[in-house]
């Protein structure tokens, strides 16, 4: 439910294959009532496709072009994207809920901060992990990442986010 669409790339598709079908079509009924509205030099593509041989370097690079912009909107749809939410967990079945990457992001990083002895914190959300970077004024050990990584996973469990991943939680010293 929470896949990413392809809107880009669907609109654009449709928007190339309403001009030409609307511009076929016009053209097309011109011809039959006898008046053609002359949007498209009809007589000089004609001429033109009628002149060009499948050896011709013009026919190769064409079809070479339509190959792959047809790949390219393969790959779009079967590569998955990055989704937009990341889902929570519900009591519900039948109900999707889910908060924006960036909404995590900041509330992550916000428990981070209010942890005591962390001045600054920078959160990034991968495939696999939840990556803390804290900022410390002063030398701390082990007893720092444990109460950082115990502040941000209660975040975690409390909002019931499915991230799927550990969290990793990195200690960098105030650069002076």
């Amino acid at each position: 439910m929470l896949r990413p669409c392809r809107t880009p790339l669907g609109v654009a598709v449709a928007l190339a294959l309403t001009a030409v079908f609307s511009l076929t079509a016009i053209e097309a009924v011109g011809l039959l009532i006898g008046k053609p509205p002359g949007l498209l030099p009809l007589e000089r593509i004609g001429a033109a496709l009628w002149a060009t041989r499948w050896s011709d370097a013009s026919a190769a690079g064409a079809g070479v072009i339509a190959a792959l912009a047809g790949t390219v909107m393969i790959m779009a749809a079967l590569l998955p994207g990055r989704t937009r939410l990341v889902p929570l967990r519900g009591t519900d079945p039948h109900t999707v809920t889910g908060v924006t990457r960036r909404g995590l992001r900041r509330s992550l990083r916000a428990v981070a901060q209010s942890v005591d002895g962390v001045e600054r914190a920078r959160v990034r959300l991968g495939h696999r992990h939840i990556e803390v970077m804290v900022v410390v004024a002063a030398d701390c050990g082990g007893h720092m990442l444990r109460k950082v990584g115990t502040a941000v996973g209660d975040r975690l469990a409390g909002v019931g986010a499915l991230s799927g991943g550990e969290v990793v939680v990195r200690l960098r010293g105030k650069r002076r």
